[in-house]
């Protein structure tokens, strides 16, 4: 007996030193792999009824899903980013350009009035020569250059991680369709829990993925709509740009969607409109970056069985201690807390039925 508790002791710890490698393992892929989890639990009802569509082939089912997550998730990210990038490369170039072939004199002629203005107020102050101006910006160009190439080189460095995550999330999103449903049976038939309440914790965890990644396209919806309108009233120029940029970094939190009303309050204030930049700016914070704080969390609450203030404290949580993982980490971390303790006290608390009386107090005459 003695021997079969030592070697009991051993293959505990064995267990838990292979799960401590497997997890040196996953660590470089585990956003990637978190994310595959999520949009699989999200699109696996999709993935069953096309199956049946193709007459089971269920390798050209997943194969059809995720070249529709690359068409409908990654390629306008991409198109965005290189636009971006696009114009930002266009306008240093015409800035240096304009140095060269006209100086200071063609440039300030370029610009707006009231930043001509501001320029022209500052030069008076510093005194400052025009020649002498012309050659320390052109020193200033050409200084700035190896500075440029350290901020492409990380970019290139990020935009790289980037690719390498998005991939390693679209091979496993993949195979978790073709074999998610051997998988789960796998982890119930491994598991030293009760039969069914392995699967009733995956069912929760994709309810709450679900959950929380439905509600964050749809606020970003909520907030692109509602950052468009004020677009139209402060006469944004192209609001409709600035409306599909705010949907993409509304997706970010680190970021949010108030940033973009914030940008584009700073061109109206330099070409000279104050007044709307000031409302642009506030119509931001009341109306567009209050949005995320009171949609969301309701959005969330519909489709679980959770209290709103825990769902909003969740999502903040979340987002803080993991970052923008961390708005699905947060409620799957509190949803996880709620079912073991329903799950405990359901199965192994008190017996259902009648509670025992409260025992009788003696009499006073004994």
């Amino acid at each position: 007996m003695a021997s079969d508790q030592v070697a009991r002791r051993v293959f505990i710890g064995l267990i838990i030193i292979s799960l401590l490698l497997m997890a040196l393992i996953v660590q470089p892929f585990a956003k990637g792999f978190f994310l595959a989890a999520v949009l699989a639990g999200t699109l696996y009802g999709l993935h069953q009824r096309l199956t049946r569509v193709v007459r089971g082939r269920s390798y050209l089912s997943a194969g059809v899903l995720t070249f529709g997550v690359i068409v409908a998730l990654l390629l306008p990210l991409t198109g965005f980013t290189a636009f971006l990038v696009t114009e930002i490369a266009d306008g240093v170039r015409f800035v240096q350009q304009t140095l060269r072939q006209e100086g200071i004199e063609g440039l300030m002629e370029r610009l707006p009035g009231p930043v001509r203005n501001l320029i022209d107020k500052v030069m008076e102050r510093l005194q400052v020569e025009e020649l002498q101006l012309d050659d320390k910006l052109q020193q200033q160009v050409s200084s700035t250059g190896g500075t440029a190439a350290k901020a492409v080189t990380g970019v290139v460095a990020a935009t790289g991680s980037f690719a390498f995550q998005t991939i390693m999330m679209l091979i496993a999103f993949f195979f978790l369709l073709v074999d998610g449903k051997q998988l789960v049976e796998w982890v119930e038939s491994v598991s030293p829990l009760r039969r069914g309440q392995t699967g009733e914790l995956l069912r929760e965890f994709r309810l709450v993925a679900v959950a929380v990644l439905v509600s964050s396209l749809a606020t970003a919806g909520v907030q692109s709509v509602a950052a468009l309108v004020g677009y139209l009233i402060a006469r944004v120029p192209v609001p409709f740009f600035f409306a599909a940029v705010t949907f993409f970094l509304a997706l970010i939190p680190a970021i949010g969607a108030a940033v973009v009303c914030f940008a584009a309050a700073g061109l109206l204030l330099i070409t000279g409109h104050q007044w709307m930049a000031l409302f642009l700016a506030i119509w931001g914070v009341v109306v567009v970056g209050l949005v995320d704080n009171v949609v969301k969390p309701l959005l969330v609450k519909r489709g679980l069985d959770m209290h709103g203030a825990i769902i909003f404290f969740s999502l903040l949580g979340g987002l803080a201690v993991f970052g923008t993982v961390g708005l699905l980490l947060g409620p799957l971390i509190v949803a996880f807390f709620l079912a073991v303790l329903r799950i405990y006290e359901r199965d192994y608390g008190r017996p259902s039925g009648r509670p025992s009386d409260p025992p009788t107090p003696p009499s006073a005459s004994t």
